[in-house]
C-alpha cells in the first residue's frame, strides 16, 4: 500500500508531501485533510491544490533554469 501511495503522490505533483515536510507533519494526514476538506466543503480545496501544484512546477522551473546567483 506504501508503494502505491509514493506512486500516485509522484505523479500528482507532490503537494502533499512538500506540505507535511514544511509543516511537520506526514505527508497521508496532509492527503487525508485535503480528502476531508474537499468532501466538506464541495471541492473547492481541490482549486487550492491545483494552484499549489502550478507554483511549485514555476519554482522548480526557475531553479533549473538559473544554476547560480550570477547567471543572468
Amino acid at each position: 500500500m506504501k508503494r502505491l501511495t509514493d506512486f500516485i503522490e509522484k505523479q500528482s505533483f507532490g503537494v502533499c508531501n512538500a506540505l507535511g515536510d514544511r509543516l511537520g507533519f506526514s505527508s497521508s494526514s496532509v492527503r487525508l485533510s485535503f480528502v476531508y476538506a474537499s468532501f466538506f466543503t464541495f471541492g473547492s480545496p481541490v482549486v487550492l491544490y491545483f494552484a499549489l501544484a502550478f507554483w511549485r512546477n514555476v519554482r522548480q522551473a526557475m531553479r533549473r533554469q538559473r544554476s547560480t546567483v550570477w547567471d543572468l
